[in-house]
């Protein structure tokens, strides 16, 4: 990969966008949108953003959570307490100056608030206003609670993982919130594209379910031309619409990842003669599929994966070592890619994080600074989107630090 120009700006530069979003699907979004060089003004509640006060595993280094700081650095923050006339005020003149306004409250907050898109649209007809919830902004679903795990299950991603006959399996990694990141991010970009175009700013909606029943397309189009639910393989095989040999294998001393391949080819490169004729020459045998996994399964646990990965990788195989954590950080495509990079914090020090995961040429990502402190950027915010004098910020700040 070639090395990045910092002293390039990023092909965002000069977009304003207005953050009102918390936890993890809003706060990514806008993440990814500062990287790319736009000012993102996280306008958060006086006791913060609620990803302040909770963090994975407990992790809070110098006080500060390792979940917040994940996905809001390259943003200036001021805490404004919404309810208040002056301070919802202040709000309104940094969304007049937006170009992007995104937020996830439950629907029916920003209106009320007098916040909401119809009354911003007067303000400033260029904006283009994302509103991100957990299921839509109607429906029978309106009034329950949104989250990932609960968007996961609704659609029906869980009952793809895991074994027959066992609980379904929902991914770690919180893949509503962050597809819905990306949904927002294609979608605002989107709307800025034709805004260059017309000049007319629009709302724009997404959700946690509709991101997951999304992302589902093939597995989703194949059970509606099929008729019947995908049924899970009892040995494993991580996808209930695949067959032999797909999945992962064991091996002395960790895990081998074999893709799609032909079960001929494969058993002709580990050995197993039962295999090697033209009836397994598929790549994709879903009858006998648990016994041919099985007795793959047999012969990778006679060497290490290391062994393995040579011979197999020597014959074309599509295949890969199973990193852990502490594997993968030092793994040496990673760090070619520059996908762990570090950035210093006030509070913190030195924070280790995920690098960029797209390149650009001529405008390239780049660090701005790190997560902001609560209401750290309250004053410079203020001048710039506000006709406050130094006295008026001096007293609203000096409030925020007595809240």
């Amino acid at each position: 990969m070639q090395k990045k120009d910092q002293t390039k700006d990023g092909p965002l530069s000069g977009l304003v966008v207005a953050d009102f979003t918390q936890l993890a699907q809003g706060p990514w979004a806008t993440q990814m949108l500062g990287d790319m060089g736009a000012d993102i003004i996280k306008i958060e509640p006086v006791k913060g953003d609620w990803m302040r006060h909770y963090a994975y595993g407990n992790l809070y280094p110098e006080g500060e959570s390792i979940s917040f700081v994940s996905f809001n650095r390259n943003k200036r923050s001021i805490a404004l307490n919404l309810k208040d006339a002056i301070e919802n005020e202040i709000a309104r003149n940094i969304i007049a100056k937006a170009d992007i306004l995104v937020e996830n409250f439950r629907p029916g907050v920003m209106e009320r608030l007098g916040l909401g898109y119809e009354d911003m649209k007067k303000l400033n007809p260029a904006l283009v206003y994302c509103s991100s919830s957990g299921y839509g902004s109607s429906g029978p679903y309106l009034h329950r609670p949104g989250q990932d795990l609960l968007a996961q299950s609704i659609g029906g991603g869980a009952a793809l993982n895991g074994k027959k006959g066992e609980m379904p399996v929902v991914t770690a990694v919180g893949q509503a919130d962050l597809l819905t990141s990306l949904f927002i991010n294609q979608s605002v970009l989107a709307a800025i594209y034709h805004r260059e175009k017309t000049g007319e700013g629009q709302k724009i909606e997404a959700n946690l379910l509709n991101s997951v029943v999304g992302f589902h397309v093939q597995e989703i189009t194949a059970y509606l031309h099929k008729g019947e639910n995908p049924e899970r393989s009892e040995s494993g095989i991580p996808n209930p619409w695949l067959g032999a040999p797909y999945g992962l294998y064991t091996t002395k001393d960790g895990y081998v990842a074999i893709g799609m391949n032909s079960v001929q080819k494969l058993a002709q490169v580990v050995g197993l003669e039962q295999y090697d004729s033209d009836a397994f020459a598929s790549n994709n045998i879903m009858e006998d599929r648990d016994e041919i996994r099985l007795s793959f399964d047999a012969v990778f646990m006679t060497r290490t994966s290391e062994e393995w990965l040579k011979t197999l990788l020597e014959h074309d195989i599509w295949c890969s070592q199973v990193n852990t954590f502490d594997e993968m950080v030092v793994d040496p495509q990673i760090a070619h890619n520059e996908m762990i990079i570090e950035l210093d914090h006030p509070t913190i020090g030195k924070v280790k994080t995920t690098g960029f995961p797209v390149w650009f040429s001529e405008t390239p990502q780049k660090i701005y600074r790190s997560a902001p402190l609560l209401n750290e950027n309250a004053k410079e915010i203020l001048l710039e989107f506000c006709d406050f004098s130094e006295d008026e910020i001096n007293t609203l700040t000096m409030e925020k630090k007595n809240t």
